[in-house]
């Protein structure tokens, strides 16, 4: 079993990977492919996906049944005593889960506020 997702890839690597798979949402593929096939699809992804990121997972016979091949992801496959997990990078900004300041009307008008309203504190001293 393989399941591969393709995300902000070419509409025509979509295309290509319907010959073998089924897509069962926009950038989502599933089927049974034997392994060189699955290994020459995984070439084409990455040959073809431009700027685009892909997760290919398929099963193996391993203990944990299944492995997985990212490129371009920020998550990255780690190996910890023989299971394979996904390890999301770390950041220490603080605005690097927040959205950028303006990004809005409503976040404009809530800056202008409180400007205003700064400014009026500032006049009453």
């Amino acid at each position: 079993m393989v399941v591969l997702v393709l995300s902000a890839c070419p509409a025509g690597l979509r295309g290509h990977m319907t010959r073998w798979l089924l897509e069962i949402s926009p950038g989502v593929f599933v089927g049974v492919l034997p392994t060189r096939v699955r290994d020459l699809a995984w070439q084409r992804v990455v040959e073809l996906s431009k700027d685009g990121r892909a997760i290919m997972i398929y099963s193996t016979r391993s203990e944990q049944r299944l492995a997985f091949k990212v490129h371009r992801h920020e998550w990255e496959p780690v190996d910890i005593d023989g299971i394979h997990l996904m390890h999301r990078p770390h950041t220490n900004s603080p605005a690097a889960g927040r959205p950028r300041a303006g990004w809005s009307k409503a976040s404009r008008y809530r800056k202008a506020a409180k400007q205003s309203a700064k400014r009026e504190n500032d006049e009453q001293k």
